[in-house]
């Protein structure tokens, strides 16, 4: 394999906070506006705890990538480890193309989800907004990646203002629902309250893990990072910080605002915490659910098309692929390819199980990557400009195959 020699190479042009934003955006995406009710018909009043736990599973992996994106700040990042760390170029394809897939899939899936939010607004045939939306998403994503990421800035601002919204209608409130022991201390509660018990908060924990997916796509916009090196490490921590303070104080308060069964049985949680909480109609949440749909597709566009790339800059797929164009900088053809297989798996495809498939998918290459840190410490890799020690890797790699574990047994 050969090293991209690229007439035309990508803009390098994002700063920490645009990465960081752009990392907030794909992981917040739609999930925690429906995520919420999910977690609490597990984990009753203890879903902030959930998240909590949820989050600290997730780190070891989080630091993993910056440590990685530190020594090997490319697109198609996670092929780039795998390959450092094995040496096995199939491998090492495999999971590039594990990444891409897991990103169109779960494109394809939002965009049937959008399409339904549109559809209520518009009357269109649903085959017509889908293949406008994807169409949409595509041009801003070819426009240029300065221009793609100060759209899914805006959005991002968009989600979380929907999502601080909702902490201080919820602060405001008398409350019906859960104290703040109940929530993070259950186990010294007295018995008889709803949902408490080890069972439902480790359930719950298995549900809010895959809220935190979305922060590892962001190593793929490394050669479209000033000073990548840096910059990438402290955008992904950041990313996780902010998420998670996000998450656990948006689960707090509709936890505080609304009892858990209420939330459970809720198809818009959200929807209702804010209802509860001001006595006001909630019905523009649905323009801020289509907001954080649009948001999770265009990231996901981009980051799929410049896996693609990465691995035709690496000779793994045809060179065609990893063409750019030289005036807006961004990789039309894979632009093109990624948006044209999200419509046609949107069109034509039931995607319930191929999105679960993405979620293991996800964790399979998380094992992996934290796999080739390990080898890579193993073999006396030296320190980068952000270094983490040999036992990150090994509990990200542990944690993340057990968890892959978990879900297939319960798939079972």
């Amino acid at each position: 394999m050969t090293e991209r020699d690229a007439p035309t190479p990508l803009r390098r042009s994002i700063r920490l906070i645009p990465l960081a934003l752009y990392g907030v955006g794909v992981t917040v995406g739609a999930g925690i506006y429906v995520l919420t009710g999910a977690v609490a018909g597990t984990a009753g009043a203890a879903a902030p705890l959930s998240f909590l736990l949820a989050a600290l599973l997730i780190a070891p992996t989080a630091f993993s990538f910056g440590d990685l994106s530190s020594r090997m700040p490319f697109a198609a990042g996670e092929a780039a480890y795998v390959l450092a760390g094995f040496r096995l170029s199939w491998l090492s394809l495999l999971v590039g193309l594990m990444v891409v897939a897991g990103g169109i899939v779960s494109s394809s899936t939002v965009t049937n989800g959008a399409a339904g939010y549109i559809g209520e607004m518009v009357p269109l045939p649903p085959f017509v907004i889908k293949i406008g939306f994807v169409t949409l998403l595509m041009g801003i994503a070819m426009w240029g990646v300065v221009q793609t990421v100060a759209v899914a800035i805006l959005f991002t601002l968009v989600e979380t203002g929907g999502l601080l919204l909702i902490i201080a209608a919820g602060l405001a409130s008398p409350g019906e629902g859960a104290t703040l022991q109940e929530m993070f201390l259950p186990f010294l509660v007295a018995d008889g309250l709803p949902f408490f018990g080890l069972a439902g908060v480790t359930a719950g924990v298995m549900l809010a893990f895959f809220s935190f997916i979305g922060f590892e796509d962001m190593v793929n916009m490394a050669e479209e990072t000033e000073a990548p090196e840096r910059t990438m490490p402290r955008a992904i921590i950041l990313t996780l910080c902010i998420t998670t303070l996000l998450y656990i104080a948006t689960a707090a308060v509709a936890l505080h605002t609304v009892a858990a069964a209420d939330l459970a049985a809720s198809s818009a949680p959200l929807a209702l915490v804010f209802e509860r909480a001001t006595g006001h109609d909630a019905a523009f949440f649905a323009g801020i659910a289509v907001i954080a749909t649009v948001n999770t597709v265009l990231i996901q566009m981009v980051m799929a098309s410049r896996v693609i790339y990465g691995l035709a800059g690496k000779g793994a797929v045809p060179a065609l692929l990893g063409m750019v164009h030289p005036a807006t900088q961004t990789p039309l053809i894979a632009t093109a390819l990624v948006a044209g297989i999200i419509v046609a798996l949107a069109l034509f495809f039931p995607l319930e199980g191929l999105a679960r498939t993405t979620s293991y998918i996800v964790l399979a290459v998380f094992a992996l990557v934290n796999g080739s840190l390990v080898a890579l410490k193993l073999k006396g890799a030296g320190p980068a400009a952000f270094t983490v020690p040999l036992a990150v890797p090994l509990l990200g790699a542990l944690l993340s195959a057990a968890v892959l574990a978990v879900e297939l047994w319960r798939a079972l």
